[in-house]
Parts: C-alpha cells; structure tokens; sequence
C-alpha cells in the first residue's frame, strides 16, 4: 500500500496512516478539483430521524460524473440490525456509480410499498499507487429503519432517481427481513469466519440459507481487499475492488439475514483512517452501543429473543498482529465487562454468545492461540460464564472441551453436553467459510471419523512471542470449509434451555454437534 516495509515493520496502524495520507494527498488529489467525503443525509423509518455519516474521517475523490439512473441497478445488499433488534434494521447496498436520491421503500407486503424514505451515501476513493488498483470509487448507500414492529417480516426495495423497485418491471428487485420477537421464541443462527471471495465462499453461503437463520455472524477477516493482513501499508496486493466482489457473492443471504460482522485483522486497511476501519465504515453501519465508535466501531451488542451477541475487537488486545494494539486504552474490556454483567442480570436474557476475530484456543500451525485474549477476556468469559465463544483466523474447524482456568474441565464428545453455570467455557473456531485451509499438528477427529488423541502440540502468541504448549483441550478437528448452525430453544422458567451447535461442511455433511444448557430465568 506504499510504506516501505522496514517502515511499516514499526508504525501503528495509525502511523501508517498518516504516512500515506502525507504521501499521496497531494499527489494524486489536487490534480483536477476534488470533493471531500461525506454523506448524503437520509431518514429513518422514524419522521424527523436523520442518519450521520459513519466515516469520520475526510478525504478527497474526484467529482463524481452521474449517469442516466434508469442504467443502474443497486448489487451487493446487505442488512444489519439496530441496537434494538426489534423494531431498527439498516438496509445497506452498492451502486458502480454515482447516481441521484437514493431511497428505500419498505411495506408489509410487495404491493404496497408507500413508505419511501431518502438514503445516505458514503463515497469511498482509493486513488492510484494505494495497492493494486488504478483509481476505484465506491458508492456504499445506507438506510437506517426505526419504528419497526416485532417480529414482523417486512418487504423492501431500493433505488435511486431513474430506478423505482415500485415499478412492475422492478418488483424482482425486491428483498425481505423480519425483525427479532418480542419475546423468548425457538430460532437459529449462523456463524463463520475468513470468507473472501471464491467458490468456497459462495458454496457456504447457499447452504446457509438453506437454514433459514434469523442471522448471521461473521467473525472478521470479511473480503480479504488486503491479502496480507498485518496491519502494515507495505501490501501491494491491497485491492479496494475485492470488496465489490465480496458483496456481491454474499447478496444472495445478506439481503434477507441480518450479516453481522466483527473486524480481524485483514480489515485494517491504513489508507482511510487512523485506526484502519475507515473503509468498513464507509460499507457497513451496525448497532453503535459500544465504547468507542471513533476507535473501535466493530464492538458492540445485540439481544435477539433470550439470546445476548457480543461483537469484540481483538486487534485492540493482539499480541500476534500489533497494528491496533491497546488503541481503546482499555475501555474496551471495561465495556466488555459492563454488558457481561448487564446480560447476565437481565431477566429475559439467559445466553450470551461472544464472537471475534483472533482464537483464544485453537491448535493450527499458522495462528494458533492469542495471548492478548487469554489475558483480557478469558478470565471474563469464565466469570459470568459465557456460553459459546466463536473465533475465526485459523481456517480450519475446531472445538475444545469444557475449559476454566486454561484446563479441562470436562471432556466435551461430540454429542455431548456443556452447562456453563458450573463447568466452564466453550471455544469454537469457525474459520473455514472460504479462504486457503491451514493445518494442524494432530490428526482431523470429527463426526464419523473420531481420531482421539491424549494432547495436541501448539504455541500461544505473548507479547514476547511465540511460546510452545501441549495442549489436552482439542476436541473436534476438521480440516476443510464449514460453518456453525446453532439452534436456540427456550424453556419455561427454572428447566433448561439449550443452545444446540452443529458444525456443518461445505457437502452439507455434519462434523460436530453438542449442546450447551443452563436453566432459563
């Protein structure tokens, strides 16, 4: 991306961003005028609500050239939802170029879609010499919905002045949501990470949504613009438009399911702000309830039925990939505890499920454990006694036992039961949804094809490196792409209510399942 290696080796991530911004800014924008990088201000579903621009930062791209509207159709939708997955969602898509009024229009049925509310754009530039592309503008457009009903499925469509969805011509064009329930009810989600785009991509997300799951979450490392991925400018492979293609692949399920995404380190990407995630704010808004929304915009929370979903940002804790390391000053992990104690004190919540990037435990021979993990979060998990954790960044499947205090607990076999209440914690590593597959030290052992072994050799990443363990807690190994279906089934009070995971693989066949109980409220 244009820093000299023996540069990037020792700056933050917002280091290298200045660096670039110094380097290129005056080079490349001034030639020719320029506009600076903001938003189109649109409404909400609420009269009188107005969306902000999500990217803070400023920037410049050449003045954008509108073309006739009816030659442009939006690609690449995808939703998330609101802090109050109830009654907000945000319905986000692309278009190749500039156009004029975006909007939504949203109905309880596809022949009355009389809601018509305005949209906002944020405009991307990556000019030339940032990576490997010529000159790239994007056009993200965005439309938050408040004042939605619970669990109601709703219709939508999107648009721009020349391109009406409310059009019979257009009514193909149209795509569903459905909101969270008001109350406890059965329901499933899915769960990957390190995607991409490729065959593999595209083959999991068809079979996930086959499940019908009310959502889904993708545990960092999104696109893979920057195949490198650590944190530093000196990637020459960076290519803003795999973005483009990642959208699209993923529209098939993002469109309907609410695709709610953590940040790993292949989504720091230096050019568009001082912590790396300028560019992911210009194409994805989530709920903005956590700490930091300047520094760490991928951490945050959401309650669908009885079930609690923490998204975390382990850049801020990596010892592996220091780029973003201690950029919350520690604010995150207070957060983190806050809505730990939070979710656990409520009365109609009895799960709580966290996932993020980088692998509190895991035995690949390429990333294997984060020590920065280990020593933040861990010791949280345990005390308010988190029922599942899902990570990415090793692409490959693996399960461990029951762990409390870095040891078994209790031998988890598939099938088999956990009750977090007393035993301990659950670690899933769910990173086989697309890109290249790693290894490990030890034999696959999965459904069907159990290989059990007494210990695993591995390492953890600590801040003075890499250091060497044997490891007893690796249950379930699975060398080849996967995702999570975990299905929620809620209970009346003082029974239990269960969480019931399986590890599905790309032929559809079933690699894991085991269940993770506690006594509803």
């Amino acid at each position: 991306m244009g820093v000299p290696e023996q540069l990037a080796d020792r700056m933050s991530m917002a280091e290298q961003h200045e660096y670039l911004r110094s380097r290129f800014s005056r080079r490349t924008m001034i030639r020719g005028g320029a506009v600076t990088l903001g938003a189109v201000v649109g409404g909400a579903f609420v009269p009188g609500a107005t969306a902000q621009a999500a990217v803070p930062t400023r920037s410049t791209a050449p003045a954008a050239h509108k073309v006739d509207g009816r030659l442009v159709a939006p690609f690449g939708r995808h939703l998330a939802y609101g802090n109050d997955p109830r009654t907000e969602m945000t319905v986000s898509w692309q278009v190749p170029v500039a156009v004029d009024k975006p909007f939504i229009r949203v109905g309880a049925h596809p022949w009355d879609l009389s809601h018509r509310i305005s949209a906002e754009v944020r405009t991307l530039h990556t000019p030339a010499g940032v990576g490997a592309s010529a000159d790239h503008t994007q056009y993200y457009v965005h439309a938050k919905l408040a004042g939605l009903k619970p669990g109601r499925t709703y219709y939508y469509g999107v648009g721009h002045a020349g391109f009406d969805p409310a059009e019979p011509h257009l009514l193909g064009t149209l795509g569903t949501f459905t909101t969270a329930p008001a109350h406890k009810a059965p329901f499933t989600f899915t769960a990957f990470g390190d995607q991409g785009v490729s065959y593999h991509g595209l083959a999991n997300d068809a079979l996930i949504l086959g499940q019908n799951p009310a959502f889904h979450l993708h545990a960092g490392d999104i696109a893979y613009a920057d195949p490198a991925g650590a944190g530093k400018t000196a990637d020459t492979g960076f290519d803003a438009r795999t973005w483009d293609q990642f959208l699209a692949q993923t529209e098939s399920v993002a469109k309907s399911v609410p695709w709610m995404v953590s940040y790993g380190n292949h989504d720091m990407e230096a050019w568009y702000s001082p912590n790396g995630y300028g560019g992911e704010e210009a194409r994805f808004t989530l709920p903005d309830n956590g700490p930091d929304k300047k520094h760490l915009p991928g951490v945050y929370s959401f309650v669908h039925g009885n079930t609690a979903v923490i998204s975390l940002d382990p850049n801020d804790v990596s010892f592996e990939i220091p780029a973003n390391l201690g950029i919350s000053g520690g604010t995150q992990t207070t957060w983190f505890e806050g809505r730990l104690k939070k979710y656990r004190a409520a009365e109609d919540i009895d799960f709580v499920v966290v996932f993020f990037h980088h692998c509190a435990y895991c035995t690949s021979t390429a990333h294997a454990s984060e020590g920065g993990v280990r020593q933040e979060w861990v010791p949280l998990f345990e005390k308010y006694q988190v029922d599942l954790v899902i990570n990415g960044h090793n692409h490959q499947y693996e399960r461990t036992d029951v762990i409390k205090g870095n040891t078994v607990t209790k031998k988890l076999p598939i099938g088999g039961t956990a009750y977090p209440e007393t035993e301990g914690v659950v670690y899933v590593t769910a990173g086989a949804a697309g890109r290249s597959l790693y290894a490990f030290t030890a034999p696959d052992s999965y459904e069907g094809h159990e290989h059990e072994v007494d210990s695993v050799a591995s390492f953890v990443n600590t801040k003075d490196g890499k250091v060497d363990e044997t490891v007893a807690w690796s249950r379930v190994r699975y060398l080849n792409y996967s995702f999570l279906r975990v299905d929620v089934t809620p209970a009346p009070r003082g029974r239990y209510t269960t969480l019931t995971v399986q590890g599905i693989a790309e032929t559809g066949d079933r690699i894991d399942h085991f269940t993770v109980a506690r006594r509803a409220k």
